[in-house]
């Protein structure tokens, strides 16, 4: 396990990863991946959009489950994409947690961001909505009318969510199968089976987040997932409770991190290690702790 604190290696051996020189790097076994184009360079994975072009398409917000939403997609990425849903916090919309849907997309993922059928719908509720949109996407991907049709891979699904939805994924992944979750400045209070999430986890955490204070949520989350689940643990330095919401400025280090880690684990695409382990740090200090449990196989 390895754990940086504002950019110094506390635990474990760092290794200087990050090079603008990054491109096509084999991968010694990807017989089981779902590998796409070449390796990115990390300023490449921090831009606005990545290689594939993205369309859109609305939900309503009569749909069964949630309320409503937009899928994002990529159109020339070639091969079934995975899916990926995210949802928002307490009191908060869609539109919070916008940004990830063409970020994601335009890495060849098929995303869907909604909004709750109210916006009080504690983490519970947002697992179970969570859940409708990764069945609504699916059903698309089944019907012959739909933009969708033939372009998901129901058998490799990723959710986000952020405050209440953050812990609102966590919660879905002890109760479905999902291959990669984000939770962002989660919350969640009562009790909960994190111990027992298998669930390749990242946590975002907001340093100075007083509505999910670290010690209380976020962190104590992280040391809840078995240390034989692949997970990381990544802070945001001097962040409020809102570092991960669009237009936050450290949305670059944030889709990073977010992208690498849905291409690992959902395109089961181990090129993308050297981009979560031994991770450094750059010369803003923009990250104040990091923790992982590399490396992953």
């Amino acid at each position: 396990m390895n754990i940086f604190i504002k950019g110094k290696l506390v635990v474990g051996i760092a290794v200087g990863l990050f090079s603008s020189s990054v491109f096509a790097v084999p991968c010694s076994d990807c017989s089981n991946g779902f590998e796409r184009g070449e390796v990115p360079s990390r300023y490449q994975l921090e831009a606005n959009r990545g290689p594939y072009d993205v369309e859109t398409i609305s939900v309503s917000r009569l749909t069964p489950g949630f309320a409503g939403g937009t899928i994002h997609y990529s159109t020339d990425s070639g091969g079934e994409q995975g899916i990926i849903a995210v949802v928002p916090g307490y009191v908060s919309y869609e539109r919070s947690i916008k940004w990830w849907g063409p970020r994601l997309a335009s890495w060849g993922f098929t995303v869907i961001t909604i909004d709750t059928n109210t916006i009080y719908d504690q983490p519970d509720s947002r697992a179970r909505q969570l859940s409708a949109a990764i069945d609504y996407v699916i059903d698309q991907g089944n019907d012959r009318l739909s933009r969708l049709y033939g372009l998901v891979d129901p058998n490799r699904v990723g959710v986000i969510g952020w405050s209440m939805g953050g812990g609102g994924a966590l919660k879905l992944a002890t109760d479905r199968k999902i291959d990669a979750l984000i939770p962002q400045a989660p919350w969640y209070l009562g009790l909960n089976r994190f111990s027992s999430l298998t669930a390749p986890t990242m946590i975002i955490a907001c340093q100075i987040d007083a509505i999910a204070p670290v010690a209380v949520h976020a962190s104590r989350f992280y040391n809840q997932i078995p240390s034989s689940t692949p997970k990381a643990f990544l802070e945001i330095a001097a962040g409020s409770h809102f570092c991960a919401n669009s237009g936050y400025p450290s949305e670059d280090i944030l889709g990073r991190n977010g992208i690498a880690w849905m291409k690992r684990f959902i395109d089961k695409d181990q090129r993308y290690n050297q981009f979560l382990c031994g991770q450094n740090f750059d010369s803003s200090l923009r990250i104040s702790e990091y923790r992982d449990t590399c490396p992953y196989y």
